[in-house]
């Protein structure tokens, strides 16, 4: 009896430590626009914002997930706008990626948080670091640093759109389908030893995003040089790691001779989805440069 009731106790909490561990808030805060960002948030303590990258959506964050809230961190996957549940992106609607997670920081109530970011998700997070470092603890940017790009002060000349109208009539003749399947190619191709566990999340991640930026003129969705000069004129002094891939070949950040308190760090055998080919060097590289801010 004493041992049944022992394992009955350990059932329990074993259930109740499960529930608190599955518990997730997920919402539409609303952007500029009429647009939608969706977010899931999950776990208590200090905020960890994971962005992703291109054409994917918050489940490439899934290998990292365990370690954060074991870690006792609050973590936010939103998706941004044109991927994942989020609103789709309009044709002549100007916004940027930027201005939208600011937006979701205060929704949120969000005085402070760590953002980590691979790919486009990195483009967002170093903007972040160059124009809003008050209200980051770290950041750790993955196989991307801010855009060099004109802004959204800056209008489209005749031959910007007519380069952009000639990609996109070239992405009509291939079809979305095969551009997709060339790009999930590209993401796990590139990649290292492991390249082959990544491609069923990959794949179904990129199939489920709509294409809409492959036929459409898109808007200047990121501040670039604006942003540039920003983190020129500032040198933010947060914590910076600047992850890639082995395979990216990628050499070093310019952003690190504006960053006094930043490193770059290359991880060996492994292509741009460095977080899912390599979770546990990724992660344990993310969670060191996290710590630096206590």
């Amino acid at each position: 009896m004493k041992k049944t009731t022992i394992l009955l106790s350990a059932a329990i909490l074993l259930l109740i430590s499960c529930a608190k561990q599955a518990k997730i808030e997920k919402g539409y805060i609303p952007v500029s626009d009429g647009g939608q960002i969706y977010y899931e948030s999950q776990g208590e303590g200090t905020p960890v914002i994971l962005l992703h990258g291109h054409t994917l959506d918050l489940r490439m964050w899934d290998p990292q997930m365990k370690a954060l809230l074991d870690a006792g961190y609050r973590v936010i996957r939103p998706e941004m706008r044109g991927y994942g549940h989020s609103s789709k992106q309009q044709a002549g609607v100007q916004f940027t990626h930027l201005d939208d997670m600011m937006t979701v920081m205060d929704s949120l109530h969000l005085d402070k948080a760590h953002v980590v970011g691979l790919s486009m998700g990195s483009f967002v997070a170093s903007e972040m670091v160059a124009m809003h470092p008050d209200r980051l603890l770290t950041a750790t940017l993955a196989s991307g640093n801010i855009r060099n790009m004109p802004g959204p002060s800056t209008p489209f000349d005749s031959l910007e759109l007519a380069r952009k109208d000639s990609v996109i009539a070239q992405n009509l003749e291939k079809g979305i389908d095969k551009w997709k399947e060339e790009w999930i190619e590209k993401l796990v191709g590139g990649g290292g030893s492991n390249r082959e566990a990544i491609r069923v999340s990959i794949t179904e991640q990129v199939n489920g995003w709509d294409g809409w930026q492959l036929v459409n003129r898109e808007m200047r969705n990121y501040y670039g040089y604006e942003a540039w000069d920003t983190l020129k004129t500032r040198c933010p002094e947060l914590p910076v790691l600047i992850l890639s891939g082995e395979n990216e070949g990628k050499g070093k950040n310019p952003m690190l001779k504006y960053l006094p308190n930043s490193k770059q760090v290359i991880i060996p055998d492994c292509g741009h989805m460095s977080n899912m080919e390599k979770p546990e060097e990724f992660t344990q590289l993310m969670l060191e440069n996290i710590e630096r801010a206590k």
